[in-house]
């Protein structure tokens, strides 16, 4: 399972003036934010109206992914960035509103391997019309669609347009945020594999990605795995990758280009680099212990290297000065020992004639 946060929309769909909508997502954020605490998951409430969303006006299809509008930027970078959502959804004449469609049509890619649980609402089906209406839209779209669901009937649980409370339907609310997590975690490995940043590696099932602040958790425990052989080899536990904090190192992923590799959700590798002055630095070369011997860490250094800015003379890499296995590696790939002292050794070599190439 991964240790990032679960980002997780709650999508109130009706904008009719005066609609139940608002009164029921205040509810259920009401209701389930205790056991998100508990489950580490960031609820975004999101009102379609306030999109303001017109109908349809993209002149490339949703799934091309070219946005045009404003509007739709907005709404792609939201949903991107989310793992998954529930629906708050009236019934209108045995279907889905046609915002919620709207909303929806809007994207492709955005949408694709995220789970989306239902709370609706109405007056004779309570609204379930409404969601075999909309499981029908959201599985084209590759999202999934929970079992778990709520079904408010209006003259049962509101009273002078507040929900009545009620324990039951407190507890099936957070049922359907525990099932939308776990479905979330299991799904991530897919939505990763269709990020557009995402680029084959060379073990079997594996990507490679830019890593970014948000993988600040996942990079923390590679590095904690990682650098224990470094500690014990230079006796001393006074090496950042050990010590560092999550906040440390959400920092320096903002600083420096790093790619992480990854297969099923897991980080297995990862190298960070950049330029000071005419060097290209490069570091944090990790590999997670059971796939040492592999050609992980010399493709991820190549990778790194090939990625030098225009005008550096040299890469620039650092280890302890007792990493005898390290060492060894780096003088394989070309590397010279360039000074040593007690406690580290660093080493250069010229940048690759075909430098240039992005990390991200």
């Amino acid at each position: 399972m991964s240790t990032k946060p679960v980002r997780v929309l709650v999508l109130v769909c009706s904008t009719r003036p005066g609609a139940l909508g608002p009164a029921v997502g205040r509810w259920l954020i009401d209701a389930i934010t205790p056991r998100a605490k508990e489950l580490d998951v960031e609820l975004q409430p999101v009102t379609l109206g306030d999109l303001a969303l017109p109908f349809l006006d993209e002149e490339e299809e949703p799934a091309s992914g070219v946005h045009r509008h404003e509007h739709t930027k907005r709404w792609s970078a939201m949903v991107d960035a989310a793992d998954g959502f529930i629906a708050v959804t009236p019934e209108y004449n045995y279907g889905m509103p046609a915002t919620f469609k709207n909303a929806l049509d809007y994207l492709g890619r955005e949408w694709a391997w995220k789970p989306m649980g239902f709370v609706s609402y109405g007056n004779t089906s309570a609204g379930t019309r409404s969601v075999q209406h909309a499981k029908q839209v959201v599985t084209t779209l590759r999202l999934v669609p929970l079992g778990a669901t709520l079904a408010l009937r209006i003259a049962d649980t509101v009273d002078d347009g507040r929900l009545r409370p009620d324990a039951r339907r407190a507890e099936t609310a957070v049922g359907v945020l525990d099932e939308l997590v776990r479905l979330a975690h299991a799904l991530r490995p897919m939505r990763e594999r269709t990020r557009p940043a995402s680029r084959p590696a060379p073990l079997p099932g594996s990507y490679v990605r830019a890593l970014t602040p948000d993988d600040a958790p996942d990079v923390l425990v590679l590095q904690r795995c990682c650098w224990v052989e470094e500690a014990l080899a230079n006796d001393t536990l006074a090496i950042p990758a050990l010590g560092e904090s999550l906040e440390q190192v959400r920092d320096w992923l903002a600083t420096w280009q790093a790619v992480g590799l990854w297969r099923d959700g897991r980080l297995l590798g990862m190298v960070r680099a950049r330029r000071v002055a005419d060097d290209w630095h490069v570091g944090r070369l990790g590999v997670v212990p059971d796939l040492r011997g592999q050609g992980v860490g010399r493709w991820l250094l190549s990778e790194a290297e090939a990625a030098a800015d225009a005008g550096c003379r040299r890469v620039v890499l650092s280890t302890g000065s007792r990493s005898r296995r390290n060492i060894r590696l780096y003088q394989a790939q070309g590397y010279r020992t360039e000074s040593s002292d007690r406690d580290t050794a660093t080493l250069t070599k010229p940048v690759p004639a075909a430098s240039g190439v992005p990390v991200r």
